[in-house]
């Protein structure tokens, strides 16, 4: 038979008490929670339109730095810049207004010469057919965008020719 011989001059592994580690790594995490500031909300600046009032030092947007954007169904939006019914509106997506927006931002300052008193001036017209979502989502736009002044939400003005396009279109 085999026989195992055990011998007894063998040594014991040292062990390692990792107590005190521990409680130092408790007191770190719950030190770094404690002095860490957390990121705070940012509101976004946003301007609803007043009752119209005949001050003369009432200063009115030209309509050639003017962006109007309707929020229409099907998650579609319609642009046009200047006047109603003077210019015909655009259709496009949320994947593809981003562009738009810097592109008439960019063509509004070549247009003034790059002043950063005449910026492009953005008039948001939620439609009945437009969505929560549809709203923010081109509020995060514009936010991309990083417009100079504050866009302005217009829901109690949408005008007929805007109305009568959006059902031409379908979008309403």
């Amino acid at each position: 038979m085999a026989e195992l011989s055990v011998s007894r001059n063998r040594k014991a592994a040292p062990k390692v008490d990792l107590t005190a580690m521990v409680d130092l790594a408790f007191l770190l995490i719950t030190f770094f929670m404690l002095t860490t500031s957390l990121s705070k909300p940012v509101a976004m600046d946003v301007a609803k339109p007043d009752e119209p009032t005949n001050e003369p030092d009432l200063v009115a947007w030209p309509a050639s730095r003017t962006m109007t954007i309707l929020l229409g169904s099907k998650n579609k939006v319609a642009w046009y810049m200047g006047e109603a019914g003077k210019s015909t509106p655009t259709i496009e997506g949320y994947k593809s207004i981003r562009q738009t927006i810097i592109a008439n931002k960019k063509k509004v300052a070549l247009a003034n010469q790059d002043d950063p008193r005449k910026p492009l001036f953005i008039i948001i017209k939620p439609t009945s057919g437009s969505s929560y979502k549809n709203f923010v989502d081109i509020m995060d736009e514009l936010h991309v965008a990083d417009l100079k002044a504050a866009p302005a939400i217009d829901d109690d003005h949408i005008l007929k020719e805007e109305l009568a396009f959006l059902k031409e279109k379908g979008i309403r």
